[in-house]
């Protein structure tokens, strides 16, 4: 019986087979679109999943009050935190200290910088490495243990060559042995790695390690399955005071779970991240799949006027209604089916595209369950969604009036597919208000004055004989004629770099609490950045003269009084400073805020970046080639590595360019889906009104007042999809600003744009079929009467 059930829609589906394309079409790109989209939720909730012990580790971050504010921070544990938890604190089975740092590995000539940790033992353990050469329990038993994932090995000895105990040199300096090799991490992993080495070795000569006041580490803890999370949890919190004596700074538990997907924090308490666009991205899936099934339930029902007969004949030969549902429902289950397989072909082709444009490497892997089983569900959910109402709808025709030829009698039927016609289109305004929105304050905040200029300004790491040779080195570059200066600086310019509070001045009140970042630089940093000296002086080139000096930022200034800032004095504890220049206010850290205040000094010993400023005039490829030249004359045992800081300036973006660039697409998406309905649907009734068109034709009206008559129904559908769309864009876009600090105002002409997008779209579709309606020859039209 279900064999025949096939036959019949496949001979009904043929039959119908302009139509049967729209649907499988419309269907098609609906299953591709939400695929791709449930790809990627996967690969974002799937982070650190591949940790055995991902439900019992635990990161420490630290909470820190400032100005009345409580602030988050990573990498910010003291020292002594990790052995404390573990010792002091029941449930805690293992702890550890790490610190994350880029080293040269080098064997014979193959060199290769790398990032990884410096760990303490229990680290190996937590995040349960599996181990290819070597074991856990011999890892970390020599001082110069190292150990390296199977990737740098082959990179550094080979395929297929056995990297255990052999000796690698590291920063050209120090020798490590390898101890250890483990399996790759896959990308979906929010703490990368592909070296772990003992952290005592970086803890040599560095007495500040064993401080409460010092906080740089990256700190780890797993808790036993038994033990309860907010117990510890409480118990960690009352650590740090309980060691200092001062309110103001507490540690606390952050699951592995939430790394990825719950980052993000204000005032102290965890307020989403990443999981916002997991939940954004998998309700615009279901709406793209929604979308498509609309289409499937409009053409279904508007050629309900061929089928009637078809039904009247059938239910004459003695089909009940159940029979006749299952027979629609086969028929809609079979679209789905054939729909589904041009899907699998479409994401064959697309998925490159798309892991381009998501920058992740995800896997098709048709032949896993979970995967399998979605599309078989996706497959499952179209036909039974898109077929139900025309199912019950085209079943429930009379028989014996449709034998007599009397005209059937649509009901609710039109009401429904213009309702349907309207939510596509008001699905389509959303997208494309989204998607111009989230451009315009993309551009709005890239657009933004930076304080400095971040074009031609390229970074290049401080390793090797870089602090030594620096003089040589920008005196070279600069004598090459593409370089225009060179400084150093102790982080990126765009991050937030180190920072302390509890420093007192001159001429203001309650300062002890503010948050002040440090940079140390070269004297030539203003010059080579572009950032602008207000007030005072720079630095001098003898260091020593300007040991004790400092410059702050106009924020800064501002906290000191109203008079100027040059000549006081900052201080705190034994260290004070003299205020020499006031350098404009410059925007670092985060984007959409604004940054806190920084203290300039002039300790270019204390610097791990490089900041040239190259000359407009030349190519990129001219200026990198004479400075690769000068760094291997100076450098050599080091790769020539340099960043773009507009580039990196740009990858601050990412999540925003993200939710852009797939508005822009589902938006393209939901108009194709939606106008491929209009075009079926004004086939439809073209069709139906052909005598019509016939008669005023006869009777004199124009091809352009046919094609208006024609136009116009679907116009008014389209206007009232606007009309209900704007106000959805608005507070939904209004919603997603209000996370900014510093957005945009969002603009009527915005709103205009896109719906006159909108409705030249649908009118040009719409527009097709009409004037073909309205050219055909009026005799064959009445032929019949």
């Amino acid at each position: 019986m279900f064999r025949n059930y096939l036959k019949i829609a496949w001979r009904n589906l043929w039959k119908n087979k302009g139509y049967t394309a729209l649907n499988i079409f419309g269907l098609a790109i609906g299953i591709t679109c939400a695929s791709l989209i449930l790809l990627w939720v996967e690969d974002e909730v799937n982070y650190d999943k591949v940790f055995p012990k991902r439900d019992q580790v635990y990161y420490v971050p630290t909470n820190n009050l400032f100005e009345g504010e409580w602030r988050t921070f990573y990498e910010s544990a003291p020292g002594p935190l990790a052995k404390a938890i573990k010792d002091e604190i029941p449930g805690v089975i293992g702890s550890a200290r790490t610190v994350g740092e880029n080293l040269l590995f080098t064997v014979n000539d193959n060199g290769i910088n790398k990032n990884g940790r410096y760990v303490d033992p229990d680290f190996i353990s937590m995040f349960s490495l599996s181990f290819v050469e070597g074991g856990m329990a011999n890892a970390f038993k020599d001082f110069d243990a190292i150990v390296i994932s199977k990737k740098l090995a082959t990179q550094l000895f080979g395929q297929g060559t056995k990297a255990l105990g052999k000796v690698i040199k590291v920063n050209n300096e120090s020798n490590y042995r390898v101890t250890g090799v483990f399996e790759d991490l896959p990308n979906n992993v929010t703490i990368k790695f592909d070296w772990v080495a003992p952290f005592e070795r970086f803890a040599v000569g560095k007495d500040w390690i064993n401080d409460y006041q010092n906080g740089f580490a990256d700190t780890f803890v797993e808790l036993t399955p038994e033990a309860d999370f907010e117990t510890v949890n409480a118990k960690v919190e009352k650590l740090i005071p309980s060691k200092t004596g001062k309110e103001g700074k507490y540690a606390f538990l952050h699951p592995m779970k939430d790394w990825h997907l719950r980052s993000g924090f204000e005032n102290g308490k965890k307020v989403g991240g990443q999981i916002t666009y997991v939940r954004l991205f998998s309700l615009i899936a279901i709406i793209i799949l929604l979308i498509a099934c609309i289409n499937f339930m409009n053409l279904s029902t508007a050629s309900s006027e061929k089928r009637a007969k078809e039904v009247g004949v059938r239910k004459v030969l003695g089909s009940n209604k159940n029979r006749l549902i299952i027979q629609f429902m086969a028929e809609a289950l079979l679209t789905a089916t054939m729909a589904t397989l041009v899907s699998v072909l479409l994401l064959v082709l697309l998925l490159p595209m798309f892991n381009t444009l998501v920058q992740k490497q995800i896997d098709l892997n048709f032949f896993s369950y979970i995967h399998l089983f979605s599309l078989l569900g996706i497959n499952l959910i179209c036909g039974v969604l898109a077929g139900w109402y025309p199912a019950f709808y085209l079943s429930s025709f009379k028989p014996i009036k449709i034998i007599k030829g009397v005209k059937v009698k649509e009901g609710s039927a039109p009401i429904i597919r213009k309702g349907l016609v309207v939510a596509q289109f008001t699905v389509s305004i959303v997208f494309i208000i989204s998607t111009i929105i989230v451009y315009q304050q993309i551009e709005h905040v890239k657009s933004r004055d930076m304080g400095y200029d971040r074009e031609n300004l390229i970074q290049l790491p401080v390793n090797g004989n870089v602090l030594k040779d620096l003089i040589p080195i920008k005196q070279e570059m600069i004598a090459s004629g593409t370089v225009e200066n060179v400084a150093l600086l102790n982080t990126s310019i765009l991050s937030g770099g180190s920072n302390s509070s509890g420093w007192e001045w001159q001429g203001g009140k309650d300062t002890r609490d503010v948050l002040i970042s440090h940079r140390f630089i070269s004297a030539d940093f203003f010059d080579t950045t572009g950032l602008e000296i207000i007030e005072g002086h720079g630095f001098s080139d003898k260091v020593a003269l300007d040991s004790t000096n400092v410059l702050i930022t106009q924020s800064l200034a501002k906290l000191m009084g109203d008079e100027s800032a040059v000549g006081k004095t900052i201080h705190r504890d034994e260290d004070a400073y003299t205020v020499i220049g006031v350098v404009k206010d410059f925007l670092y850290g985060n984007m959409y805020k604004t940054s806190d205040p920084v203290m300039f000094f002039n300790y270019p010993q204390y610097t791990y970046n490089m900041y040239v400023r190259a000359k407009s005039g030349y190519t990129m490829t001219s200026i990198l080639a004479s400075m690769e030249k000068v760094m291997k004359k100076y450098n050599p045992a080091f790769p020539f590595e340099y960043e773009f800081v507009d580039e990196a300036f740009s990858s601050k973006f990412k999540s925003e360019k993200l939710v852009g660039s797939l508005s822009k697409i589902f938006a393209l998406l939901a108009i194709v889906i939606s106008c491929l309905g209009l075009f079926g649907l004004s086939t439809f009734t073209a069709e139906q009104r052909r005598k019509e068109i016939g008669i005023r034709k006869v009777l004199g009206a124009s091809v352009a007042k046919i094609s208006q008559m024609l136009s116009m129904d679907f116009a008014k559908l389209v206007l009232l999809g606007l009309l209900i769309g704007f106000p959805l864009a608005y507070f939904s876009m209004e919603n997603w600003l209000e996370g900014f600090a510093y957005r945009i105002e969002i603009q009527w002409w915005v709103f205009a744009l896109a719906g006159i997008i909108a409705l030249g779209i649908a009118l040009l579709t719409v527009s097709f079929q009409s004037i073909r309606a309205a050219l055909t020859n009026p005799v064959k039209s009445l032929r019949t009467e």
